[in-house]
């Protein structure tokens, strides 16, 4: 099956994951839909009522990252950098909203959400892998303190400059290696590199899907409680492993052989579980429980970081490994 499957051109085998990951989610949110028709009105089913809603949330999430993919590939790499940098530019400003700011960081905002992102992700499009690599971590790390200090404002210096070089570093940074992805080049492999994204995002979305649903229904107790209620590391582990099987199972549409896609696939969950463990320790700083607005709850949360933190953390990590690998 596995050798059958690469034996077809890149626009059959696009064509096969479409269909098949469609597929599945169509399946599985009607299959949704019609269980909340069927248990409606039962009065004693609210945590049944409130698992099934958060299952939803997350189907809603897979929906929004794989037709956000979609797009990318359909439109070519420049209209998918484009999205990923207007992505990038919305999650950077809902991590700023829940971080307060004063008039003396306004010049530094300005630095970040309309010189450093625009740069970043034209180094993104015009492949100077090696300056988009070290231009946030080096470069703009040590010019927002400089901007900042040009204020006179002093109070809560540290403060106030770390909660925005953390935001630039998750949400502009990390984002930026997705659509970097496509643009990735190997022998044998031209013009393949959407796939890469595509098994990022798929990889990810399937491990942090399956801890959730292994979560609520093996109740094990929270091994962090102050920063998650349901977190345990028996179904992070068992999420690592069915994801990393994802991983092989998807391994025709990599530069990968079926051993190294899961090692990939386990790097790539790692990062992405791990990273979301640290955006809810940084909710649960803030006091909220969703990076959207205010006094919603996790269940109702539609805030656009809520959907891509754990891709945030994974697409550096995964990014780097590919090239580590291939030498692109």
């Amino acid at each position: 099956m596995n050798r059958f499957l690469r034996s077809l051109t890149a626009t059959e085998q696009v064509a096969a994951l479409f269909i098949i990951v469609f597929g599945i989610l169509t399946i599985a949110s009607v299959t949704a839909f019609l269980l909340s028709l069927r248990q409606r009105g039962a009065a004693r089913d609210e945590r049944w009522h409130a698992e099934l809603k958060n299952f939803r949330r997350l189907l809603s999430t897979s929906w929004f990252m794989v037709v956000v993919f979609w797009i990318g590939w359909a439109a070519g790499p420049a209209v998918a950098n484009i999205l990923f940098a207007l992505i990038s530019f919305f999650a950077l400003r809902e991590f700023i909203t829940l971080s307060p700011t004063r008039r003396g960081d306004h010049r530094s905002l300005v630095l970040a959400f309309f010189i450093v992102l625009p740069i970043q992700f034209w180094l993104v499009a015009t492949r100077h892998f090696d300056l988009f690599t070290v231009f946030i971590p080096v470069y703009v790390f040590l010019a927002i303190p400089v901007v900042s200090a040009f204020s006179g404002d002093t109070q809560r210096f540290l403060e106030r400059n770390a909660k925005l070089q953390w935001g630039i570093v998750v949400c502009v940074y990390g984002l930026s290696h997705v659509p970097a992805l496509m643009l990735l080049e190997f022998r044998d492999y031209e013009g393949k590199g959407a796939f890469l994204v595509f098994f990022l995002v798929l990889v990810v979305q399937a491990c942090m899907l399956l801890q959730h649903l292994l979560t609520r229904h093996l109740e094990r107790k929270a091994s962090i409680p102050a920063i998650s209620s349901s977190f345990n590391w028996y179904s992070w582990l068992l999420g690592m492993v069915l994801g990393s099987f994802v991983g092989a199972v998807l391994s025709f549409i990599t530069p990968f052989r079926t051993w190294q896609a899961v090692i990939m696939a386990f790097v790539a969950c790692v990062a992405g579980s791990m990273g979301h463990l640290v955006m809810k320790a940084l909710k649960r700083d803030r006091g909220v429980t969703a990076w959207g607005q205010r006094g919603i709850s996790v269940t109702g949360a539609n805030g656009l970081l809520d959907r891509v933190d754990a891709l945030c953390f994974a697409a550096p990590i995964f990014f780097h490994s590919v090239r580590w690998y291939s030498g692109a």
